[in-house]
C-alpha cells in the first residue's frame, strides 16, 4: 500500500512538473488594453480570454513548439510560433483589420462603377439610365471627371489624351477595337451590350503595373461571375431590337444577347444633317458562359458585329460632296480562369483573340484593312496576410495588320507584325488601416522597335479624419503607334507620358466628393511632316507636350428623397507639339472646361424615373486661315440637355424614352475652310456640327421569368 501510494505521488508530481504557464498582455496600437481577446494554443484546447486589464494566463502540457493564436474582431488575428517555456510574460500589439469598412482605400486616378466597389462613382444600373447616354457605357462614362466631352467622336478622351490613349479590356483581356468604326461627325458607340457587366473599372490615370501601352487611361469592363436567375429579355427600339436569354444548370450558366440595328426608318421620320446613301444598319450577337469551379471560375466570352453604312460627306470645294462607304466586320473572344490555390496562393490566366475587317470606298478609292490580334495573360497572387499582397505576371501581345489601297486600278499593299511582351509585379502594403502603398514595376520588351522599357507605378493613400482620405501616383507610361503608322515605319519608338495625380475623398451617408489634381508630361510623341500619315511622309518620335488641371465630382444620394444626382467638373490646360503640328497647340479635342450635372428622380405615383442631363464644354481650337497663326481660334462653347423618362408598367416590362440635345441648340465642333481664298483675300468656311440636331429613342423592355424590379435590368 504504501509503494502504490509512493507511485502515485510521483506520478501526479511529474504531471505538475509537465505543465507550463503561457501568460501575457494584449494591447492595441494605441497601447489600450482589448478586453475579451481569444488567446489559444493552434490544435489544442489550452487558451483563455484576456481580462480587463488585456491580461491572459494559461498552463499546458504541450513540451515542444506550438503557435499561440490571439484573436479578435475587427483586428488582424496575431500568431507566434515559439518553444512553449518561451511564451510567458508576452506583449501582444494587435493591429486593425484592413478589411473593416472605414479602411483607406488606394483611389488616386480611379473611378469605380460597381457595387463591390467601396468607392463606386457609378453603379451599374447608372450606366443605362444616365439621360444623354442612350445605353451606351462610353457615353455614361462622359459624365465623369477628367474627361472631354467630344460628341461628334464618341470615344474616351482623358485628361489631354487622344482617343487612341485609352485602352479597353473585358475581363483583364485586351479589347483591340472596342468602338464601332464610323466616319467625321458620326459618333461611334462602344461595341459591347452593358448588360452583362457588372462592374466597371475607370482609370484616368496612375493606374496599375499590370496595364502597359496606353498613355492616358484604361477602361476595365468585368463581366458579371453568377447570374441570380433564368430569364429572357426582349427589347423592341425605335432603331432596332434585340433579345438576350439567360440559362443556368448546376455550376454553369450562359447568357446571350443579339441585336439588329437599322437607321433607315428612324432617319425617314427625322430630318438627319447627313446624307446617306445607305442608312447605317448593324447586328450583332455575344454570349458568356460561365463554370464554378470549387475554388475559382471558368469564362469564355465571345462576341461578333457586322456594320455599314454610305454616305454623301459635305466638303465646301466639292458641289457634289464626297461619297464615303465602310463595310465592317468584327469577332471578339476570349477565354478567363481564375483559381484559388494552397497557402493563399490565387492563379489567373486569360487569352482573348480578335479579328476585325474593314472594307472602304473614299470618292472611287478602295481601302481593304484587316486585323488579327491576340492577347495571352499569366498572373500570380499571394497573400501573405491582410496587411501585405504581392502579385507577379506576364503577357504576350501578337498582331497582325495588312492594308490594300486601290487607286485606278493600281494596288498598293503594306503590312506589319507586331510582337510585344510585358512582364510586371506589385506589391500592396498596409502599415495600417489609415496608411496603404502600391508599388509596381512594369517592363515590356518591343518586338518592332527592338526597345526594352521600363515604367515604376507607385500609389499611396492616408485617412486624414473619419470620412476624408488623400491619395497620390505616379507612374510612367508608353504606347507603340498604331498600326496605320507603323506600316509605313516599323521601327518607330513608343510615346512615353509621366503621370503625377494628388487625390482627396470624402464619403459619408451616400454622398461623395472627390477632387484630384494632375499633371502629365509627354515625351517621344510622333511627328510627321505631311497633311496626313503617308508612306512618303518623314516619320520622327521627337514631339512633346504636357496635360495639367482639376478635376471635381459630387454625388448625393441621401439628402432628397428619391432624388440621385451627381456634379462634375473638370479644367484642362493642355498643349502638345505631334503629328503635323507647326508648333506647340492645345489639340481640337481638348476643352479647357467641361461641366456635366446628372439627375435621376423617382416619382412614386407615375411609377417613372425621370432624368436629365445637362452638359457643358467650353470652344474647341480650330485654325482660322484668315487669321494669323496656327489653332488661332476657338468654337463656340457645346451644350447639350438631355432627358428621359422610365415608365414600369410592372415589375418586368418597362417603356424607356429619351431625347438628347432636348432644346435644339446648334453645337458646332469644327470649321472646314476652303482651299482657295475669294477676291478679298478671305478664305470662306463651312460649320461641323451635330449629325442631327436632336437624337429620339423609344424603347420597349419585357423581362420573362423574372420577379425582379425590371429597372434595375434596364
Amino acid at each position: 500500500m504504501k509503494t502504490l501510494f509512493l507511485l502515485l505521488s510521483i506520478t501526479l508530481s511529474i504531471s505538475s512538473l509537465a505543465q507550463t504557464t503561457i501568460s501575457g498582455q494584449v494591447l492595441d496600437e494605441k497601447n489600450v488594453p482589448v478586453l475579451g481577446a481569444n488567446v489559444y494554443l493552434q490544435g489544442t484546447y489550452d487558451g483563455a480570454t484576456t481580462d480587463i486589464d488585456g491580461k491572459f494566463s494559461f498552463t499546458t502540457s504541450e513540451t515542444s513548439y506550438v503557435t499561440l493564436v490571439v484573436s479578435f474582431i475587427g483586428y488582424e488575428d496575431f500568431n507566434q510560433q515559439a518553444l512553449v517555456n518561451e511564451l510567458e510574460g508576452l506583449e501582444i500589439r494587435f493591429r486593425e483589420s484592413v478589411n473593416s469598412l472605414n479602411s483607406v482605400i488606394l483611389n488616386a486616378g480611379t473611378l469605380s462603377a460597381g457595387d463591390s466597389s467601396k468607392a463606386s462613382a457609378l453603379k451599374p444600373l447608372d450606366i443605362v439610365t444616365t439621360a444623354g447616354a442612350v445605353g451606351d457605357f462610353v457615353g455614361a462614362l462622359q459624365t465623369l471627371p477628367g474627361t472631354s466631352a467630344n460628341p461628334d467622336d464618341g470615344r474616351l478622351f482623358v485628361r489631354g489624351g487622344s482617343g487612341e490613349e485609352t485602352q479597353v479590356f473585358i475581363d483583364d483581356s485586351r479589347v483591340f477595337r472596342p468602338f464601332v468604326p464610323v466616319t467625321g461627325n458620326i459618333p461611334t458607340r462602344g461595341r459591347f451590350s452593358p448588360f452583362l457587366f457588372d462592374g466597371i473599372s475607370f482609370s484616368t490615370g496612375g493606374y496599375s503595373a499590370e496595364y502597359g501601352d496606353a498613355l492616358s487611361s484604361v477602361l476595365l469592363l468585368n463581366t458579371t461571375d453568377v447570374p441570380v436567375e433564368e430569364k429572357t429579355d426582349l427589347q423592341i427600339m425605335s432603331v432596332g431590337g434585340g433579345v438576350g436569354n439567360t440559362q443556368i444548370w448546376g455550376k454553369n450558366s450562359i447568357s446571350v444577347n443579339a441585336s439588329y440595328i437599322n437607321l433607315g426608318p428612324y432617319n425617314q421620320l427625322i430630318p438627319q444633317n447627313n446624307q446617306f446613301e445607305d442608312p447605317y444598319e448593324s447586328i450583332s450577337g455575344e454570349a458568356v458562359y460561365r463554370h464554378q469551379l470549387d475554388k475559382g471560375m471558368f469564362k469564355a466570352y465571345s462576341a461578333y458585329s457586322y456594320s455599314n453604312f454610305s454616305i454623301i460627306q459635305e466638303d465646301i470645294d466639292i458641289e457634289d460632296g464626297i461619297y464615303f462607304g465602310l463595310k465592317n466586320g468584327n469577332y471578339y473572344g476570349n477565354l478567363n480562369y481564375e483559381e484559388r490555390l494552397k497557402n493563399d496562393w490565387r492563379i489567373e490566366a486569360g487569352i482573348s483573340l480578335a479579328h476585325d475587317r474593314n472594307d472602304i470606298n473614299v470618292a472611287g478609292t478602295d481601302v481593304d484593312t484587316r486585323e488579327n490580334a491576340l492577347h495571352a495573360k499569366l498572373k500570380l497572387r499571394k497573400r501573405y496576410n491582410n496587411y501585405f499582397k504581392i502579385h507577379y505576371g506576364i503577357e504576350q501581345f501578337l498582331i497582325n495588320y495588312e492594308e490594300n489601297v486601290i487607286i485606278n486600278n493600281d494596288i498598293y499593299k503594306s503590312s506589319l507584325n507586331s510582337s510585344n511582351t510585358g512582364a510586371f509585379t506589385e506589391a500592396e502594403v498596409f502599415l495600417s488601416k489609415d496608411l496603404a502603398f502600391k508599388a509596381g514595376v512594369r517592363a515590356d520588351y518591343y518586338g518592332l522597335s527592338e526597345e526594352l522599357l521600363i515604367s515604376p507605378r507607385l500609389s499611396a493613400a492616408i485617412t486624414v479624419s473619419q470620412n476624408w482620405q488623400a491619395s497620390f501616383a505616379y507612374g510612367q507610361f508608353y504606347q507603340q503607334a498604331q498600326n496605320n503608322i507603323l506600316q509605313y515605319d516599323q521601327e518607330l519608338a513608343p510615346e512615353s507620358a509621366e503621370h503625377y495625380i494628388l487625390n482627396f475623398l470624402y464619403q459619408k451617408d451616400g454622398r461623395m466628393l472627390r477632387a484630384e489634381t494632375y499633371y502629365k508630361n509627354y515625351s517621344s510623341l510622333l511627328t510627321y511632316n505631311t497633311d496626313r500619315p503617308q508612306l512618303e511622309s518623314n516619320f520622327k518620335v521627337n514631339g512633346n507636350g504636357y496635360a495639367t488641371g482639376l478635376d471635381v465630382f459630387w454625388r448625393d444620394e441621401k439628402t432628397v428623397k428619391n432624388l440621385d444626382y451627381w456634379i462634375s467638373y473638370s479644367y484642362l490646360d493642355t498643349e502638345r507639339q505631334y503629328l503635323n503640328f507647326q508648333e506647340s497647340a492645345t489639340p481640337n479635342f481638348a476643352s479647357a472646361h467641361n461641366f456635366s450635372a446628372v439627375g435621376k428622380y423617382w416619382v412614386e405615383d407615375l411609377k417613372s424615373q425621370i432624368g436629365l442631363t445637362y452638359n457643358y464644354t467650353s470652344g474647341r481650337a480650330f485654325t482660322n486661315p484668315n487669321r494669323t497663326g496656327f489653332l488661332n481660334d476657338k468654337t463656340a462653347s457645346f451644350q447639350s440637355l438631355n432627358l428621359n423618362w422610365a415608365y414600369l408598367i410592372d415589375q418586368q416590362k418597362i417603356v424607356f424614352l429619351s431625347v438628347t440635345n432636348l432644346l435644339g441648340r446648334e453645337n458646332t465642333f469644327n470649321y472646314q475652310y476652303s482651299n482657295t481664298p475669294d477676291q478679298m483675300g478671305n478664305f470662306d468656311r463651312r460649320s461641323i456640327g451635330q449629325a442631327a440636331d436632336r437624337f429620339f429613342f423609344v424603347g420597349f423592355f419585357w423581362t420573362l421569368g423574372s420577379n425582379d424590379n425590371q429597372l434595375d435590368n434596364l
